[in-house]
């Protein structure tokens, strides 16, 4: 996949486990069942692609025989009717080249690969290391994870230029701030797509609305409808519709203003919360937090449950304005 290939709405899952996979000796933790029934909703009601072992995914967590199993679950359920991308990273290259062999080899589009995550980076060994990576799977799309605060990192303009030159399988990064967007843009000759989360693809709209074609959303476990609706929106040209589509997505998070808000309250609690606010929505079962991070204070899993309870409220919103027009189309 190319820079230009991405389209629409990349939905984010959690990886759903098993009752009593908050034990530190728990065993065979992943609910393949509940996997597959949420893939196939996720296709049913609109998803154009599918990233899966993220942060949310619980890829620093999950022991390497549930990542096997979920994976091929994971690949067998999406039978190749949309991009899926894998989630890859571990503690270091070795680990993570197995993991990438172990993906490709079930048929995955792509993978979400962060840095190795021990040592932090300088750019020479950050772009050595994708470099590396794509020589060794010249087919497989890598989406870099550009998290700056997870990998300490700070992903700098000139990495970016040198990883258009030097690592030609990153065809797309998946960010969270528009900081530096044009200027990244720019150095990479517009060949690495820069893919916004639907909280703030609006913002990257505005910067660049040429490359602004797809966008994530972790959101997407709870009902990828109003995401959806969003990309759709932009993508159609139709202003008044993306502000308004964007200005309720930003009402549905509001609860979660304290966490989001402060950097190293959210990197303490991002799974925690992602979790508890798709429980919450009832659109899968996430199941437990996976050690040592299935701890959340009180308040803030009511807060994320009331964002939960929000986004149930807006999915319901535009499930049945995607209804409505579907039987207009049909009359």
């Amino acid at each position: 996949m190319q820079a230009q290939d991405f389209k629409g709405l990349y939905a984010i899952i959690p990886t759903p486990s098993r009752a009593g996979a908050q034990a530190i000796d728990a065993t065979d933790t992943v609910a393949l069942d509940e996997t597959e029934r949420l893939i196939h909703a996720l296709i049913d009601d609109g998803a154009n692609g599918l990233i899966v072992l993220g942060t949310t995914g619980e890829c620093a967590t999950i022991s390497n025989e549930d990542y096997r199993s979920f994976v091929a679950t994971v690949a067998e359920t999406v039978g190749k009717r949309i991009p899926l991308f894998v989630g890859a990273t571990a503690m270091g290259g070795h680990e993570a080249y197995k993991r990438l062999a172990f993906a490709r080899d079930r048929g995955a589009d792509g993978t979400l690969l962060g840095l190795p995550m021990w040592q932090p980076c300088t750019v020479d060994m950050a772009v050595r290391f994708y470099a590396e990576v794509g020589q060794a799977f010249p087919d497989l799309a890598v989406m870099v994870y550009a998290n700056a605060r997870a990998f300490r990192f700070s992903f700098p303009t000139d990495f970016w230029a040198r990883i258009a030159k030097e690592a030609p399988t990153v065809t797309s990064a998946k960010s969270s701030q528009p900081t530096n967007l044009a200027e990244n843009i720019a150095a990479t000759g517009g060949r690495i797509h820069f893919m916004p989360s639907d909280m703030v693809v609006a913002k990257f709209h505005a910067i660049s609305p040429a490359t602004t074609t797809s966008c994530w959303a972790t959101a997407a476990g709870m009902g990828p409808e109003p995401s959806r609706a969003l990309i759709d929106a932009i993508m159609a040209g139709d202003t008044d519709r993306a502000r308004h589509i964007d200005e309720r997505i930003a009402w549905s998070i509001a609860p979660l203003a304290p966490m989001l808000g402060n950097p190293e309250l959210f990197a303490s609690y991002n799974t925690q919360m992602e979790k508890t606010r798709m429980a919450e929505a009832n659109y899968c079962d996430p199941g437990p937090v996976r050690p040592p991070y299935d701890v959340f204070p009180g308040d803030y899993a009511e807060a994320a449950r009331e964002a939960g309870r929000r986004w149930r409220l807006l999915r319901e919103e535009f499930a049945g304005e995607r209804a409505a027009a579907a039987t207009k189309a049909v009359s």
